[in-house]
Order: C-alpha cells, then sequence, then structure tokens
C-alpha cells in the first residue's frame, strides 16, 4: 500500500505508517469525494501458486487465511450501525484481500482520542459515559464481545451544536462471538485492560476455560476505561508485584479506587472489576446508574491520587501490544475477598509487551 495507489477503488491520500498499528499498515483513503480510513494486514498472507513453500504448506496457510475472513466476517454482519444508536459503532464497510494481503476499511472520523474527561462538564461526562455503554449494549445484544476495549479504541466526536461528545467506538478486529475467543495463541490485547478469566487465558492456564471469555470481559475493560475518563488514571495497585490490574485482582488485591469518586460510582466499579465474574453488572445496570447525572463526579484536580504501595513500578511500560504473556506470584491477602473458587498458583511477571492501537482520527 502506497501514498497516490488505488487499492479496490480506495485511493491512499496519506503515507501509509504502522504508527501505533500493531500489524497492520493505515493510511486514510479517498472515494467519490468520500474520506476513509484503510488498514492492510500484515498477516496472514494468502499464499499464491508462486508463494514459496510445498502445496501442503501453502494450503495450510489458506485454511488458516479462511479461518482469518471467517471470524472477520461473522463480526462485520453481527454488527449493526443502523440500529439506534448504531451509529456510534464504527463498523467496517469494506472486507476483502487484493493479491495476497487483506484490507478493511472503515468511515473517517472527525474526533479525538482522549484518555480522561477532565475537562469537560459533568453532563458532557455523562453523555460520553451513556454513548459509550450504548454502544456496547449493541454488541452485546448480538453475543460479541469487543475484546481489546480501551481509551485508545473510544474516539469523541462533537455534537452538530458543539456543546456534547459522543463516545465513538473503534476496532473490532480483535472482537469474537462471547464465549468463543480465538486460540490462545491468536488472541490479541491490552493488558492493561484486559479481564482476569482473558489473562488466564491468553497464558494457557490448563484450567482457564475458552467459555468464561464473554461479554463479561468488556464489563471488566469498561470498569477500568471508566476510572481512567473520570480520575485520568488506572485503579491502583501494587505495581511493584504486579504488571497490570487484571494482575492485582486475580492475586485478589482489590483494586484502589479513587477515593474522590461518587461512593456509588466507586461500588459499581468495584463490581465491574471483581474477580467473580457472576458479579459484574450488565451493561443494561450501568445505563440505568448513569441516568443520574450527579453520579458522575469527577475527582477534583487538586484531590489526592488513589493510594499506592511506596513502592515504584519495577517495570517500565512500553508500548502496549501483546500476545500477553504476563506471568506472576500472588501472595495471599491478609483479608481476602471471598471468590467461589480459589485461583490456581501463577507464575512470575514477565515484562508488559504491547497491543494493538488503532487511530481512526
Amino acid at each position: 500500500m502506497k501514498m497516490g495507489e488505488t487499492v479496490n477503488g480506495f485511493k491512499i491520500v496519506s503515507e501509509p505508517t504502522t504508527s501505533g498499528g500493531g500489524r497492520c499498515v493505515w493510511a486514510f483513503a479517498e472515494r467519490q469525494g468520500k474520506r476513509y480510513f484503510i488498514k492492510q494486514f500484515l498477516d496472514p498472507k494468502w499464499p499464491t501458486e508462486a508463494s514459496m513453500g510445498s502445496e501442503a504448506s501453502k494450503e495450510r496457510r489458506r485454511d488458516e487465511c479462511r479461518e482469518f475472513e471467517r471470524r472477520h466476517n461473522e463480526i462485520n454482519n453481527k454488527i449493526n450501525p443502523r440500529a439506534i444508536g448504531g451509529g456510534n459503532l464504527v463498523a467496517a464497510i469494506d472486507f476483502f484481500r487484493e493479491g495476497t494481503a487483506y484490507y478493511k476499511v472503515t468511515d473517517r472520523v472527525d474526533a479525538v482520542a482522549r484518555t480522561d474527561l477532565s475537562e469537560l462538564t459533568t453532563r458532557q461526562r455523562v453523555v460520553v459515559l451513556r454513548t459509550l455503554c450504548n454502544s456496547m449494549k449493541l454488541l452485546h445484544r448480538a453475543g460479541i464481545v469487543h475484546g481489546d476495549l480501551k481509551p485508545a479504541n473510544v474516539l469523541l466526536q462533537k455534537s452538530g451544536t458543539g456543546e456534547l461528545f459522543t463516545a465513538k467506538v473503534i476496532d473490532f478486529d480483535d472482537s469474537y462471538p462471547s464465549g468463543e475467543p480465538p486460540p490462545p495463541d491468536q488472541i490479541v490485547g491490552d493488558q492493561q485492560y484486559g479481564a482476569p478469566e482473558w489473562l488466564r487465558y491468553v497464558k494457557q492456564d490448563p484450567a482457564a476455560d475458552a467459555k468464561q471469555l464473554t461479554t463479561a470481559a468488556d464489563i471488566f475493560a469498561l470498569g477500568l476505561v471508566f476510572h481512567t475518563y473520570l480520575t485520568g488514571d488506572l485503579p491502583g495497585f501494587d505495581r511493584s508485584r504486579f504488571g497490570a490490574p487484571a494482575e492485582s485482582v486475580w492475586g485478589r488485591q482489590p483494586l484502589q479506587l479513587h477515593p474522590e469518586l461518587d461512593p456509588r460510582t466507586r461500588d459499581l466499579l468495584a463490581r465491574m472489576t471483581s474477580l467473580a465474574i457472576e458479579k459484574r453488572p450488565t451493561v443494561d445496570k450501568l445505563l440505568e446508574l448513569l441516568a443520574d447525572d450527579s453520579v458522575v463526579v469527577l475527582a477534583p484536580a487538586h484531590a489526592a491520587a488513589p493510594t499506592r504501595p511506596a513502592a515504584e513500578p519495577a517495570v517500565v511500560p512500553g508500548p502496549r501490544r501483546s500476545r500477553v504473556r504476563t506471568n506472576f506470584t500472588p501472595e495471599p491477602s491478609p483479608t481476602p475477598e471471598p471468590e467461589p473458587v480459589a485461583p490456581p498458583p501463577v507464575p512470575e511477571p514477565a515484562p508488559p509487551t504491547t497491543s494493538r492501537v488503532r487511530k481512526n482520527f
């Protein structure tokens, strides 16, 4: 993919880049006067007759490509942007193969990605969270797990009057039907926003069950997104022992929520990030709470940050793209939260890896 060339009718109008794209090359494109965002997947590659390898090897690779196509088409067909509120799901308008490479195209969104809402009014914050929840509600009703929910995959777009913002959810490349994730060595996501059951699965814990990777995993990530939006940071946890919130929760160390949040919000976030999957509320329950604007009380800029242990992070976070293999050995908590199932022992932390971040703005 090169600037100036045309791919399946889409003219590339910006220099393609891998910046923030993980294993994709992306650029902006135009077709018939409309603007688009286009990405080229770096893998898998469809083997042609001229490709290297035996015919048996090429057929195995073609099978992998067919499964890649099937999964993307299944998710694309289940997402309904024409439903009420569906316009905030930035779904693919085209997915195709040209030559050996696969491409996906979405509308270009004139929006920004933000990691906090500190400069917005209470009303504006509530509208952002509600539109985000409504988008997740549509996905979950269709039986889809987003799979990589984080602030970088939520763009904020101003309304026509410029007074309010709506949340646009992007990047469904790592989505999958609830309870039917890809194999552990193929699943991708961001360990900083992943759920404990997701972490166990990608680490190929023998006791992990793929059926547990349901829409509840998105609720855990959504709880972390809410906290980041409202306070400017993830909840506190012992970074000298754990590399991500999910590790702390799996190690039975509750996350430290910002003390200046409304008590109802703190209670909700605690349930959203619970180790027990069945304790996490549905998106419908989240929308019920967000019906009251007063719930979304942003911590003032001068408020103390959540109390953290004295130890500083043992590692410096790197770029976030991961086929995660993060390991740790939790020590028993003096006052563990009772859970229905005790987790098996988990090995030592590895340095944080990275995750695909696809910018669509």
